[in-house]
């Protein structure tokens, strides 16, 4: 992995490095980091807290035991409600809240890099909020249908003989409408390009 690209707000090269080597072996499949912040503390802290950003998910890295080890703590995207930074004189708080309400902060951040994690955080919750929309769209309309939510048991909540089928639903909907949904889920890792590319054929061959 490119180190230079993790250093351009004048991140701690030794912490960047040292999370690298922790986090790829976390990352799944189709994830890659995409920004790290580090924090710096007035006094001297030779192993900082930092923050990842991936295109999946945030990860707030807590170094335990002299950096021996870390602690991870991770959300995935489309759970994360709400990032935002608050700028002191010593640096910026970057605070995250998921949809859950549950809240964790990290302070002494150099204000650049706190700009560079809420700018990014603000790209992608944009594209969350659209993915929650349609699953909570897919639910309500499981509820009224009977219709068969990722694979999830059938919701049937009118008589067996009025149920729509999911292929019924997309046929009802714009078709182009429905690929730019499907290529929303793609970039945001929901899911993969051949589940999209499949999904695209089929809608495709009906217009």
């Amino acid at each position: 992995m490119n180190l230079k690209k993790f250093l351009n707000e004048e991140q701690d090269p030794k912490a960047v490095e040292k999370l690298l080597e922790r986090i790829n072996d976390l990352i799944t499949s189709q994830e890659f980091v995409e920004y790290i912040a580090v924090q710096k503390k007035p006094a001297i802290n030779f192993s900082p807290d930092c923050i990842a950003l991936t295109n999946r998910r945030i990860i707030f890295c807590r170094p335990k035991n002299f950096g021996l080890s870390m602690d991870f703590q991770d959300y995935n995207w489309v759970d994360v409600a709400d990032c935002h930074i608050k700028e002191g004189i010593l640096g910026a708080t970057f605070t995250m809240k998921t949809v859950s309400n549950y809240i964790n902060i990290m302070d002494y951040l150099p204000k650049a890099q706190a700009r560079k994690l809420y700018q990014f955080a603000q790209e992608i919750e944009e594209k969350m909020r659209g993915v929650r929309r349609e699953k909570d769209l897919e639910v309500r309309r499981a509820s009224a249908g009977g219709v068969t939510v990722n694979n999830a048991t059938p919701i049937i909540a009118q008589p067996v003989h009025t149920p729509q089928s999911a292929t019924q639903l997309i046929e009802a909907e714009d078709p182009f409408a429905v690929l730019q949904k499907l290529k929303g889920l793609m970039d945001s890792g929901i899911i993969s390009v051949e589940e999209f590319e499949s999904k695209k054929n089929e809608i495709l061959s009906r217009v």
